[in-house]
């Protein structure tokens, strides 16, 4: 199909049929941060089953996230014309009565219901209404506005709510150059971490030669980071079109989508989404009847942290090992095969559909200072409400915390955040007021990275929390600079012996000059960033690590490590702190990496 006239309009037939047909249509959630792990598989087939031995026919759907983890098992029951009901933690013994009293005897039952939505003239008054849940209210979803209601499967599902009619408007009415401009006015700022003006990033891109790249960043292997996977497991179109936006901007000829390999959920789900796109003629020649021309594929990494570096990733996937490259030469100008390429993140891409369809000023309207958009947290530890939310920027660390994640459950306090992965920061409970601001939270010593938030309440060790963040850094580093692989290694020896009550007299000092070494020649953020969670756990945390330092003891118990009294007298408090690093070659690295 040449014509998005006629895509639309069939998308939209099929549509009526699911949302105003005689048939009720029901979705259950089966994403990989939450359904499957819940069990949803076992519901999914009681569902069918309860059906089939009632003789009711409806319209069933594997569908993603809405960002309600914690309800999961999820099922979305919509009777059209009249009503939806979505129902949390329904386990297969629940199933039977639920389609029993929903489907059979047209009730609402309110076991286990987390909201309704009045799509007639029902009375539904008594019952809460989904729209208001704070976990949904306080949403402002973009790259995630299909997540959890359309089937990842059927791209016509994706088109009726909207979908290409940002591709549609690049092509019909903007040049190359207008969509990059339109992309910088947004204000949208890269998703993956080091938060790069994406439109500038585009314009980077070499003119007249061929092949070009434009690849996406889904390594995603951040402990307590779900929300690129779920992207493409709810809704892989979103990124698709958004990267066929961004090679129609570039001039590029070619697409890859670097997935971690074993995450079989957004892997399929990816595929699938192309293999379809090629079929209705929004992938491949003459795009909806234009002379763009776009291919595009997977490709899948191995289980490597550092894929997650632009350059890694392009050795990845030119079959080498996952180890990032020294520039110059950028990717821009010598990207994978050679060839001038341009890399994004999963979320990066997924706005830019709707920043063409919308406009750059309804995009830069939402957030705050430079920060525009919105933020896709995934909110995990020791919460009421884990999930994953997607707020616009500007919301306080605090309203994510204790209006949409209820707080820290059964009477505990709130003792600390890990926030951006491994190689972001630990922020203590007074941090609740900064603000979702890549520069304010960078100021404050943690970055917003791919959007991680794990909670931590009164039991938890600031040392023993950082032990571990370092010793998955130490295990991930591919070790090819050696500041890197020798200075991730030392960290986690010392803070080993922090955590055991062993440390010696000096300890402190020396992981600040390894930090300060590795930040300078490291060739990319693993190195750079190594220090990171060390050194804002020891900023905030100054009577956890004096304890298990300078007394021999841990304050909470978590080291897990029997109480004895130090050799050395207070290494901890007496260490003084020396940059042994030239300024003006930390400055310079600095300057590249932004």
């Amino acid at each position: 199909m040449s014509s998005y006239e006629t895509l639309k309009e069939l998308a939209e037939s099929r549509w009526s049929e699911l949302t105003k047909g005689s048939a009720p249509w029901i979705k259950i959630g089966m994403s990989m941060c939450c359904g499957q792990a819940s069990g949803a598989y076992e519901t999914l087939g009681e569902i069918k089953e309860v059906l089939n031995s009632l003789s009711i026919e409806a319209n069933v759907s594997e569908v993603g996230c809405l960002g309600i983890c914690y309800a999961s098992p999820v099922v979305d029951i919509l009777l059209p014309n009249k009503h939806r009901a979505v129902y949390g933690n329904v386990t297969p013994d629940l199933v039977h009565d639920l389609v029993d009293r929903c489907l059979v005897k047209g009730k609402i039952p309110k076991k286990n219901l987390l909201g309704v939505e009045n799509l007639g003239t029902n009375n539904l008054q008594g019952l809460p209404d989904f729209n208001e849940l704070p976990q949904i209210k306080l949403q402002n979803r973009i790259a995630l506005r299909n997540a959890g209601h359309i089937d990842p499967k059927d791209i016509y599902q994706y088109i009726a709510r909207g979908g290409y009619l940002g591709l549609n408007r690049a092509l019909t009415d903007l040049k190359p150059e207008d969509v990059i401009e339109e992309i910088k006015s947004s204000g949208l700022r890269g998703r993956g971490g080091a938060a790069f003006p994406t439109g500038v990033k585009w314009s980077f891109m070499t003119r007249g030669e061929k092949p070009k790249y434009i690849l996406c960043n889904c390594e995603e292997g951040d402990p307590g980071a779900f929300n690129d996977k779920s992207i493409l497991e709810s809704d892989p179109y979103t990124t698709i079109e958004g990267m066929a936006i961004a090679a129609y901007a570039t001039g590029s000829t070619n697409g890859i989508i670097f997935i971690r390999h074993g995450h079989d959920g957004p892997i399929d789900a990816t595929e699938d989404a192309i293999k379809q796109a090629y079929e209705v003629g929004l992938l491949g020649k003459n795009i909806l009847g234009s002379d763009f021309s776009f291919d595009l594929e997977v490709s899948l990494t191995g289980e490597s942290y550092v894929a997650g570096e632009e350059t890694a990733l392009m050795e990845a996937v030119e079959g080498k090992r996952s180890m990032p490259r020294a520039r110059p030469p950028f990717p821009a100008a010598y990207g994978v095969w050679g060839r001038p390429s341009t890399i994004n993140n999963v979320k990066s891409l997924s706005y830019a559909p709707s920043i063409l369809e919308h406009g750059s000023d309804w995009f830069s309207s939402i957030g705050v200072n430079k920060s525009t958009g919105t933020a896709i947290i995934c909110l995990s530890g020791n919460i009421k409400y884990p999930g994953l939310y997607e707020v616009p920027m500007g919301l306080t660390i605090g309203d994510v915390i204790d209006n949409i994640g209820g707080g820290v459950p059964n009477g505990r306090k709130l003792k600390m955040l890990q926030t951006g992965g491994p190689l972001g920061g630990v922020l203590s409970s007074d941090s609740l007021e900064i603000r979702l601001d890549f520069d304010e939270m960078r100021e404050a010593g943690a970055i917003l990275g791919s959007g991680g938030i794990i909670v931590a309440d009164d039991r938890t060790c600031a040392v023993d929390l950082t032990r571990v963040l370092v010793a998955f850094c130490q295990f991930e580093s591919c070790g090819k600079c050696f500041p890197c692989r020798l200075g991730t290694t030392n960290l986690l020896e010392i803070v080993e012996r922090m955590s055991s009550n062993k440390a010696r007299l000096g300890d402190v000092e020396l992981m600040k000059q390894i930090g300060q070494t590795m930040q300078a020649g490291s060739l990319c953020g693993h190195g750079q960033l190594g220090f990171n969670p060390i050194e804002s756990a020891m900023k905030h945390f100054k009577e956890d690590w004096s304890a298990c330092v300078d007394e021999g003891k841990c304050l909470t118990g978590s080291c897990n490590k029997p109480h004895f009294t130090p050799i050395n007298t207070r290494p901890f408090a007496e260490a003084p702190i020396k940059n042994t690093v030239p300024i003006q070659i930390a400055n310079q690295v600095g300057e590249k990496n932004e």
